[in-house]
């Protein structure tokens, strides 16, 4: 290795050495932090991310890259340089004093937004919102965009994923979906989700979700788990992937099922390739593929027959005294029951993809400035009517209920079902090759987790996401088998 190659990555760790104080500054504004300190840990932020786009964006990085793109360098090297002239590129775009601003705004807008939600207030967020997308329409002009505007937001979550191919895809997963919720409605059935609800203390859930954890392979001794409003899993370092919840004690899905789709994110995260880390390679390859590992896990695995078959019984050992007597085919029946719901992270997998098509379609339109941020509940509450059938009563159901917006997160929401049709894809393709049935009975995950290692979660981002699709199902995206999924497993259940 060369002097000059050994300084691009002294130059690359000292970049993860704010990017991580960062996290953790994050970390703690989500899960610990007093309200009367949000003001000054949102500047503390602000001033550690302007310097990191300063390092990102210095002329320095534009001599590493210029020197060292036309050299001949191990293929790590290579990945991380070109990584690094895409963020020099999409970043040296905008002024220095605008991303301090804009940084700044989004840890006081994602203050604002817990108050508002709160309080189920959405003009105590409103200003906070209009800045925000005023931001990620000025910084889309600076990146630059083909056919669409939307597109220069798309790229920066899932790269060589359009708009014209989101509009292409979701209309006729929309069709399907709908399709099949009109079937299930249609059948009567023994399918009843009241009878898994009542109270389950916070620490009883707590203990058989960390059971779970550690059958999946997630390594507490390089992770942690806590509480907060929205769950997420955030990672500080490849050996420090921490994982967040929230509890309902009249409802463990939500805790339960939120830590298994937590716990399928930190495993892509823990099992990337240690050659990786302290580069910009050290992470998902996007949004949608690590979507992809969250849902396979949560639905796949976490919602299946098999899982349950296995784990009743331990679960049983944390449960109350009402869920006892019920049956293992009751009780999968009543966690797979479809209903349409208010709220996105407590959707069935048959409703979830329409939440994210109502996110998609009002954030494009407000980037595209077809509508207002005034007028979102209203069109939301309309949308909700259309797409679900059920109506908001309040903001903090409605249009308050995600973090994405208020992190600035517009271009995000489609990794959501596109998570969904990867995972699916994957999941087709991993049981030609593993009899996922024997394996997830047996106990013992690990196959199914060193599969997920070798063909996913090493490469970091060495492959794109399209890319890794392609290499491991030989296709390119194909939402056919996440309805062929929900068909099978929905029409054994209602019997249609």
């Amino acid at each position: 290795m060369s002097a000059l190659e050994k300084e691009f990555l002294a130059y690359l760790h000292e970049i993860d050495a704010y990017r991580e104080l960062i996290t953790l500054a994050h970390w703690d504004l989500r899960t610990k932090v007093p309200k009367k300190g949000v003001e000054t840990r949102s500047q503390a932020i602000g001033i550690l991310s302007a310097k990191v786009h300063e390092l990102q964006t210095s002329d320095r990085m534009k001599h590493f890259i210029d020197e060292l793109k036309s050299t001949e360098t191990d293929k790590i090297t290579q990945k991380a340089i070109e990584e690094s002239e895409l963020i020099y590129e999409r970043n040296h775009k905008i002024p220095q004093d605008e991303y301090k601003a804009y940084v700044t705004l989004q840890s006081q807008s994602e203050a604002a937004w817990q108050e508002a939600r709160e309080k189920a207030d959405f003009q105590l967020f409103q200003p906070y919102l209009e800045k925000l997308v005023d931001y990620n329409k000025k910084f889309s002009n600076y990146w630059g965009y083909k056919d669409h505007i939307y597109d220069a937001l798309l790229n920066q979550y899932e790269p060589g994923v359009t708009t014209k191919m989101l509009d292409d895809v979701f209309p006729a997963l929309r069709k399907s979906l709908t399709d099949l919720l009109q079937k299930v409605t249609e059948k009567s059935t023994d399918t009843n989700s009241s009878v898994v609800l009542g109270h389950f203390p916070k620490n009883n859930q707590r203990e058989f979700a960390v059971h779970v954890l550690k059958q999946m392979g997630y390594d507490f001794e390089a992770g942690r788990l806590d509480d907060t409003i929205h769950p997420f899993e955030i990672t500080l370092n490849l050996q420090d992937v921490r994982i967040t919840t929230r509890y309902d004690e009249n409802d463990f899905r939500m805790a339960v099922f939120g830590i298994i789709h937590e716990g399928g994110h930190a495993l892509y995260e823990q099992n990337i390739n240690p050659e990786l880390a302290r580069t910009p390679l050290a992470s998902g390859t996007s949004m949608g593929i690590h979507e992809s590992q969250s849902l396979f896990w949560e639905n796949m695995i976490g919602r299946s027959r098999d899982f349950w078959r296995t784990n009743y019984e331990t679960f049983k050992q944390y449960a109350p005294d009402f869920l006892q007597a019920l049956e293992t085919e009751q009780f999968y029946k009543a966690i797979n029951t479809v209903s349409p719901s208010l709220i996105r992270i407590e959707a069935d997998e048959m409703t979830y993809p329409l939440h994210i098509m109502i996110r998609y379609e009002l954030e494009k339109a407000l980037i595209s400035d077809e509508i207002k941020v005034k007028d979102l509940p209203e069109l939301w509450n309309k949308k909700m009517v259309e797409y679900l059938g059920v109506e908001p009563e309040n903001d903090g159901e409605g249009v308050l209920q995600d973090i994405h917006w208020s992190s600035g997160d517009f271009g995000y929401f489609p990794s959501y079902a596109l998570g969904y049709m990867y995972a699916a894809q994957f999941n087709h393709t991993l049981r030609q090759q593993l009899d996922v049935e024997a394996i997830v009975q047996s106990g013992d995950f690990t196959p199914i987790t060193t599969w997920l290692k070798e063909h996913i979660h090493q490469y970091g981002k060495m492959k794109k996401p399209l890319e890794l699709l392609q290499d491991i199902t030989n296709e390119s995206l194909n939402p056919d088998y996440l309805v062929q999924y929900l068909t099978e497993k929905y029409s054994e259940i209602y019997g249609f």
